[in-house]
């Protein structure tokens, strides 16, 4: 077999299935022989290093409001060091947790809920109910009302994780819509005193649970029944990018083999490494991420997108944001997290002087020529990108990228200054976020690299897409996963499992994607579409609108894009959120004045925009009919917060369509 060959089809059919070639005779199961549940995979994490750091929380030093030019009140803190809790500490507190919340009647094999930011208490209560066998049902921070009611309802909850914020924020204002729940933990040290809730339900903070679970009584009465491997683990409600949040059932052995596939992927991995965790633990990114860092003896440090660098939102001029302080050797990001690091860099070397930006170009088209033929470039390193690098810390050695796909211009930047590997990576909630990730030591971009160690991945033929595996010169198709890592289905919905799970002649689980891919030569995939982003235009040509978008989110212009168009018409149209510096410029430029809302209104504005979206358009050779040929500039980003993103930024077409409705008809001419 050719050593450049990274997998291949085990049937020696173009449509596969592609294995990784170490995994050819068996797909892996488990990190080590025996360690089946996640308990046992904590619990041999805390006997081999049972002093080591573990989680890590940033003192708050002082809070104040600083008001904006334009009157606005922004919150801004002072943070201090990270405080750490060792191994052993962490797994004592675990226990105390789950032993209190047997105590408060919360049974095994029952549903129990958590709703709150990523922090070292959501993954000590997540810990606990795996180790007392109390399946978890996760919900985004940042869903709405009606979405939250559903979840718990669905799925029947009595006991419910969360922090003082999002109780008072957003689940006191829906408790007389979920009549089951009894029990509200709230894992932050002070209750607010004289908040009324309605009659039956009881609030206790974590301490006094944790105290209740130590008592002598409680550690004998309370027999902890520990899980199967088949036991439900995570009942994770998606993020909705389609309609009602949908509840994907894992197992304890799903995530133990989608995170050994993970694991595999990272050399090295050990106790020398501190990851940082900001991303939404409710996101399987980066629940498998903390889960694969503790089955290695990482220590993990907690961030927020608000506090990760010096220059974020919440973090006062002149004082340290998260990166800096904690230096992290390991991360996920989402590409809408990357891009905005690159566009901010990019427009900083715009500003240097002459002499800077020859240097910084010079040395960046240097370096990418030398990582093609393989090599390093350790004076570029130290003279040019040290501070770019210093961004995130300086000793990043590996970056994860999931969740959407990442633009080959951002990957790019990404290897070249912060000097280290982007592993892109593509999975599903339904397959426990594994898939396949690239290789880190290969610099092709556009790819998301071999199947995992823990899973299969076959092609099948979308004829009215007109995806075949016989395509030459490569095999295309709809993407299907098998393997162990592959979830249990959808909770309660009969209907759904049976149109997108199956399972096969030899009794391995597969989950069809609705993604397009395709093989490469080496055995690496790309995706090239998804089915339902196909629209055929009233001409019958075929426009795949994430890949319009993907183009257009290059244009220094444009922060985010949603194309839109539909069979009736013979044009795609655009929603776009304008970079407001970008804008603002552009308005000086063409003598436009107004407030931010009166540009993005302004029919001269909309125009200039754009035929500088056409220009990127055209240089990246979209075809005449893919370019939008009208455009609504929008005045708000797109955040989870607005209900138009999910919370790893992918589009809501459904909402989006809905909140731009009156547009649609304005640039379709309403008839």
């Amino acid at each position: 077999m050719l050593p450049w060959v990274k997998a291949r089809s085990i049937s020696g059919h173009p449509s596969g299935p592609y294995r990784d070639v170490r995994a050819l005779r068996a797909l892996t199961t488990c990190i080590q022989p025996g360690m089946n549940t996640l308990d046992r995979v904590f619990e041999s994490s805390v006997c081999r290093n049972p002093h080591l750091d573990c989680l890590g929380t940033r003192e708050l030093l002082s809070e104040e409001d600083e008001t904006q030019e334009d009157g606005r009140v922004f919150k801004k803190v002072i943070l201090g060091e990270y405080r750490w809790m060792s191994y052993d500490q962490v797994y004592k507190e675990v226990r105390a947790f789950g032993s209190g919340l047997a105590a408060l009647e919360q049974k095994p094999l029952k549903n129990i809920a958590i709703f709150c930011e990523t922090r070292a208490e959501w993954i000590i209560a997540a810990q606990a109910c795996f180790m007392y066998n109390f399946p978890l049902v996760t919900l985004y921070s940042t869903l709405g009302g009606p979405a939250i009611a559903h979840g718990l309802n669905e799925a029947e909850v009595s006991h419910i994780i969360t922090s003082k914020e999002l109780l008072e924020t957003k689940l006191k204002n829906i408790l007389l819509e979920v009549p089951r729940l009894q029990h509200i933990i709230v894992v932050d040290d002070k209750l607010k005193s004289g908040s009324e809730y309605p009659r039956g339900i009881s609030v206790h903070s974590m301490a006094a649970v944790k105290r209740l679970g130590a008592h002598p009584e409680n550690g004998t009465s309370v027999q902890r029944r520990p899980p199967c491997a088949s036991d439900v683990a995570v009942i994770m409600y998606t993020s909705g990018s389609t309609g009602v949040p949908k509840g994907v059932m894992i197992s304890h052995s799903n995530i133990i083999a989608g995170i050994t596939g993970v694991a595999e992927r990272i050399p090295n991995l050990g106790e020398d490494d501190t990851y940082i965790g900001y991303l939404p633990l409710a996101h399987v990114l980066e629940l498998s991420a903390e889960m694969v860092c503790l089955a290695h003896g990482c220590r993990i440090g907690y961030s927020s997108p608000q506090t990760l660098a010096d220059q974020s939102t919440k973090i006062k001029k002149g004082s340290k944001g998260d990166t800096s302080v904690l230096r992290p050797t390991l991360m996920a990001a989402v590409p809408e997290i990357m891009d905005r690091i690159y566009k901010n860099v990019m427009l900083k070397v715009e500003e240097m002087s002459v002499f800077q930006r020859t240097l910084f170009l010079l040395a960046y088209n240097y370096k990418m020529e030398q990582l093609a033929m393989g090599y390093s470039t350790p004076l570029c390193d130290r003279l040019v990108f040290r501070k770019v690098r210093a961004l995130l810390g300086g000793r990043l050695r590996v970056l994860l990228s999931g969740g959407a796909p990442l633009s080959a211009a951002t990957q790019r930047f990404m290897n070249i200054c912060f000097c280290c590997p982007v592993g892109q990576g593509y999975g599903l909630t339904e397959t426990c976020g594994a898939g396949t990730i690239s290789q880190l030591w290969d610099y092709s971009t556009g790819r998301v690299g071999a199947p995992l160690v823990c899973c299969e991945v076959q092609l099948k033929d979308w004829i009215e897409g007109g995806y075949r595996s016989t395509d030459r010169p490569c095999p295309r198709g709809e993407i299907l996963v098998g393997g162990p890592n592959v979830t249990m289905g959808y909770y309660k919905n009969k209907e759904k499992n049976t149109e997108d799970f199956f399972v096969d002649k030899k009794g391995q689980r597969w989950f069809c994607t609705g993604d397009i891919g395709e093989f490469h030569g080496d055995g690496c995939l790309k995706i090239i579409d998804r089915k339902k982003d196909l629209v055929k235009l009233q001409a019958g040509e075929y426009v795949s609108l994430g890949k319009v978008e993907a183009v257009l989110k290059n244009c220094a212009l444009v922060d985010n894009i949603c194309a839109y168009a539909n069979s009736e018409e013979s044009y795609v149209i655009g929603f776009v959120v304008p970079n407001q510096k970008q804008l603002l410029a552009l308005a000086k430029r063409k003598c436009v004045r107004g407030l931010w809302e009166e540009l993005c209104n302004n029919p001269v504005i909309e125009e200039e925009v754009l035929k500088v979206i056409t220009e990127t358009a055209l240089t990246a050779q979209l075809e005449r009919f893919e370019i939008p040929q009208k455009i609504r500039l929008s005045v708000e980003p797109w955040t989870p917060e607005t209900g138009l993103v999910t919370d790893a930024f992918k589009l809501k077409r459904k909402e989006l369509k809905t909140h731009y409705q009156n547009d649609i008809e304005r640039m379709y001419g309403a008839k």
